[in-house]
């Protein structure tokens, strides 16, 4: 983390991108405690801006503030896995099915367009390139609600998955897969069946259960943490 000091505008919003760029780049590891004043003389601020940007991240499920034991990042469990992709299935679904008649096809055409671009990054071992792709895929139809409060969660929950901290290495298999799974979804929508994309998305996409060998490889080192 860099030791420089931070401007006194949004003091609490800069504390919390610093906090959260060091857990996606893996400065901060899961299970590891947060040195509170270590920090603060780092970043040349007092603790109270540090706490606020602490309790946020709590509230966010990266970190675990213990009474009295300081705070904690906190590990990504199985439970955790199962209960996000849950979470996520069950809230994309219910985007899908939120409206009446067929996806707009705008729509349709750019979910189509990320999903080509994702194949394009894996052919050329682009992981960050394939990552944006994928969540501009799913960010495309999940516009379609005027719900910011749940693409909200969702973005946070993904987030938990994807960002604690992002691996940088293709599980080149499961994304192969995942862009089969977006053309059968992206298929359904074509033909204008709402609840058959939806099912897909819930029951397939985001189920533990039909994912859990791509799981188990992709999340093996911090499933053996845990």
């Amino acid at each position: 983390m860099r030791s420089q000091p931070l401007q006194k505008t949004s003091l609490r919003k800069q504390v919390y991108d610093v906090l959260r760029a060091s857990l996606n780049q893996g400065l901060l590891q899961p299970g590891a405690p947060i040195k509170l004043d270590a920090i603060a003389a780092q970043m040349g601020i007092s603790r109270t801006p540090l706490r606020e940007a602490l309790l946020q991240l709590e509230n966010e499920g990266f970190v675990t503030i213990k009474p009295r034991s300081g705070v904690v990042v906190r590990r990504l469990t199985e439970p955790d896995i199962r209960n996000l992709y849950q979470m996520i299935g069950a809230l994309e679904a219910a985007v899908l099915l939120e409206g009446d008649g067929p996806v707009p096809l705008e729509v349709v055409q750019r979910m189509e367009e990320a999903n080509t671009l994702m194949r394009e990054a894996l052919q050329r071992d682009d992981f960050d390139g394939y990552y944006a792709a994928n969540l501009d895929l799913h960010d495309a139809f999940l516009s379609l609600t005027a719900n910011t409060e749940l693409r909200e969660r969702l973005r946070l929950m993904k987030q938990r998955l994807y960002d604690f901290p992002r691996k940088r290495a293709f599980s080149k298999e499961w994304e192969e897969n995942s862009t089969r799974e977006h053309a059968r979804i992206l298929a359904t929508l074509r033909d204008g069946n709402r609840r058959e994309a939806a099912r897909l998305v819930q029951e397939e996409h985001w189920s533990f259960a039909v994912q859990e060998s791509y799981i188990r490889e992709y999340y093996r080192e911090e499933l053996e943490q845990a």
